[in-house]
């Protein structure tokens, strides 16, 4: 059949008015006539889903639909009341991808009609809705599956936190050195570390050695300092001793009028696989963040390593979060993390905190390879030093 011009503006024109008047028998006469009408005019897709749409032809609102998404993928209406159908079909996956694709369009400067809003309110409603109804699901089968709060392993809590959005997801981004095919592991448990028993069996000694050394200094050296000949840190804490160490070893230096004063701290360290590494390793501290203390959030230099914590002066209102999981320190018990992940921590007590800070080897990395990453790190702080003459 061919229609001129002139016919086929009748035909819309009639359609949309009986539309209007709530005939969609006879609009969708109308339009499935115009449709036929050739390549040369529009088929008006749109107006035949609404027509299908009121006489509950789900089957035939979706073909039109898909139809109008083929000419345009990014038709705004289309997605919005595919979504709409698809809700309406309790298929809340499908609902979801439609209404995300129509407020990503918005969210990049889609133009959004007066009609097309209540629409998109509907859309946001229906998200919130499903997220709650999804998660409300998962969590049922986790359960069915004997896999419920703290049985719930953590890698697969995280998990879980990130697909509905309550976690961001970090990555490890070290300063200077990155060792491919580490895990992306924040936080790891006090039981990988068999070691660990010994050093947190010597804490009440630690804590003793700790009160002598502060019965004769209350001062430490800041941990952030400038270094001559070398840019300064973008650190509020830069030459601040509100961040202060009292180090036993630093650099690889044994600091000797230091481990004399702890002879039982520096023999419980020897039970940890702390690296060796001229000029770099050991390193191991006391770490004192004084009161209303902020450190803000950075990353460390390796993902070589891990960062050990032992608390000894722990006051309330204490933490640290490292990627997107926080944690507080809790008395006698060893925190262990990843410091090449974004990390941060804060004392807002009125009082000292301190806690004893020592590095270890990643327990993924073999002999073989810390051998070669040994070489790898003096080499690099022997290149270009200064030759004496």
């Amino acid at each position: 059949m061919t229609l001129s011009a002139a016919d086929a503006q009748t035909l819309l024109q009639d359609s949309v008015t009986a539309l209007r008047a709530g005939n969609a028998v006879k609009a969708r006469s109308l339009l499935e006539e115009l449709q036929q009408a050739g390549d040369a005019i529009d088929p008006q897709w749109l107006l035949m889903a609404h027509a299908c749409r009121m006489m509950d032809d789900n089957e035939a609102e979706e073909a039109a639909l898909q139809k109008l998404l083929a000419i345009d993928k990014r038709h705004l209406a289309a997605l919005l009341l595919m979504g709409e159908l698809k809700a309406r079909q309790n298929d809340d996956r499908a609902a979801n991808g439609f209404y995300k694709a129509a407020l990503n369009m918005v969210s990049v400067g889609a133009r959004v009609t007066d009609d097309l809003r209540p629409k998109l309110k509907q859309a946001e409603e229906f998200l919130a809705g499903a997220h709650g109804r999804f998660e409300n699901f998962l969590l049922r089968k986790l359960n069915e599956a004997g896999l419920q709060g703290d049985d719930t392993p953590k890698p697969v809590t995280n998990a879980i936190d990130m697909l509905m959005g309550r976690r961001e997801i970090f990555h490890q981004k070290p300063s200077m050195f990155h060792y491919p095919g580490m895990p992306q592991r924040e936080f790891y448990e006090r039981r990988e570390f068999p070691w660990l028993e010994h050093l947190e069996a010597a804490i009440p000694d630690m804590k003793d050695e700790l009160a002598a050394v502060l019965a004769k200094t209350q001062k430490f050296s800041p941990y952030v300092e400038s270094i001559a000949n070398r840019p300064r840190p973008n650190n509020p804490l830069l030459d601040d001793s509100s961040w202060g160490a009292f180090y036993f070893w630093k650099s690889g230096e044994e600091i000797t009028e230091n481990t004399a004063q702890c002879p039982k701290t520096v023999s419980a360290l020897g039970a940890a696989p702390i690296p060796i590494i001229k000029e770099r390793s050991p390193m191991a501290l006391y770490s004192v963040l004084e009161a209303d203390t902020h450190i803000a959030p950075h990353y460390g230099l390796l993902n070589t390593r891990l960062i050990c914590h032992i608390p000894l002066i722990l006051p309330a209102d204490c933490a640290l979060r490292v990627g997107g999981e926080t944690r507080p320190w809790k008395d006698g018990e060893a925190l262990i993390f990843d410091d090449s992940f974004e990390h941060e921590a804060w004392n807002r007590s009125q009082e000292r905190r301190v806690i004893l800070l020592f590095e270890v080897w990643r327990p993924e990395i073999s002999e073989t390879e810390r051998s070669a990453l040994t070489t790898i790190f003096e080499a690099i702080n022997e290149y270009q030093k200064p030759v004496a003459i």
